[in-house]
């Protein structure tokens, strides 16, 4: 049997934040086992951690439909994981290797994870055709892209709270997601966001860490402010502590645990 865990990550208590499965293997199996356990886990991602020779970790993170090249929830959801288990000591640091190269995650005294992640910059774009088709009639204030997702963002963050997407019209704009973000009109946060990923086989990720990388530089810029709380304004919500550090951002999160299984189907070997 192999251990799988839920963790709902970016939050501070359970069903809240955005679940991910976190699995520990020896080593990996064929990418297409990996896939077909994520599609059975039917979540935004599932993790996939594998540990190496000099105490680091290999990560791997799978939609129900594709493997992606970063994923936050996820990092978070599986050092929470390492350290809840004692497979690794929380006064350790972590070392993932990935598909975005080293990623590290470290705990704080009052609970909090803070993942070490890379900046991605936006540029502004012309909006695609049909982008407003695809948010429901939203008229953006500013469209940009970091050749990946589009940044767009709204007058109001109570536009961002009701926006109703056409998936159907957002999946076919050519792009992997949409970010949508407006300044937060609630003194706790600075701006609020939804995340939005069809292409990938997510309509709505609830809590999504690496469109921070985006979205942090972005509002650095607009408020002025290297140091920021956000809010994810899914029907989960989720919030998260940014420190833009030179070409890093550092994301804190919190982390709670859900569920503790078995999976009884193996790969082969």
């Amino acid at each position: 049997m192999i251990e799988m865990h839920v963790i709902d990550a970016f939050a501070d208590k359970p069903f809240r934040g955005n679940p991910a499965a976190v699995c520990l293997l020896e080593r990996f199996p064929s990418d297409q086992w990996l896939q077909q356990v994520a599609m059975e886990m039917n979540l935004s991602e599932t993790a996939f951690l594998s540990p190496q020779k000099d105490g680091s970790f290999r990560l791997r993170w799978f939609t129900p439909t594709v493997e992606v090249d970063l994923c936050g929830h996820a990092t978070l959801a599986s050092a929470h994981y390492l350290w809840e288990t004692g497979r690794v000591d929380r006064k350790q640091a972590l070392t993932f290797h990935t598909l975005s190269g080293q990623l590290t995650a470290s705990a704080s005294e009052d609970g909090w994870i803070r993942l070490d992640f890379p900046v991605d910059q936006i540029a502004e774009t012309e909006a695609p055709d049909r982008l407003a088709d695809a948010l429901g009639g939203a008229v953006p204030r500013f469209v940009g892209t970091n050749q990946l997702d589009l940044l767009v963002e709204l007058d109001l963050e109570e536009a961002v709270r009701e926006l109703k997407p056409n998936f159907a019209i957002m999946a076919e704009l050519g792009v992997r997601g949409v970010l949508v973000t407006a300044r937060s009109q609630d003194e706790r946060y600075d701006f609020a966001s939804r995340c939005f990923f069809p292409a990938l086989g997510i309509d709505e990720d609830p809590v999504t860490g690496s469109a921070h990388c985006a979205l942090a530089p972005y509002w650095r810029d607009k408020l002025g402010k290297d140091r920021m709380t956000a809010i994810q304004s899914s029907a989960r919500t989720g919030v998260l502590r940014l420190a833009l550090v030179d070409d890093r951002l550092h994301i804190h999160g919190q982390a709670v645990t859900v569920l503790k299984g078995s999976l009884l189907h193996l790969p082969a070997k």
